[in-house]
């Protein structure tokens, strides 16, 4: 998996690929997919297509919880 840096540096891109249960599903450039909760959104404008930087808080926050699964799982 790249780095969250990798993913949003220079100017790079994520696009939307679904909508499913109450959440927008992006994709980065390197094909990392993350959701976005529709009930985080406010009144924000969510295009087809946009600056990665401007989604590190999702990505974040999906690597974090990549990460945690699989660390309960290796635990288990």
């Amino acid at each position: 998996m790249n780095t969250i840096k990798d993913m949003v540096k220079d100017g790079r891109k994520v696009i939307f690929t679904r909508f499913k249960e109450g959440q927008l599903w992006y994709m980065t450039e390197c094909g990392f997919e993350f959701p976005v909760p529709v009930d985080d959104t406010g009144t924000a404008t969510f295009l087809p297509e946009d600056k990665a930087m401007l989604f590190m808080r999702y990505i974040r926050k999906h690597i974090a919880f990549i990460e945690k699964a699989k660390a309960e799982h290796d635990a288990a």
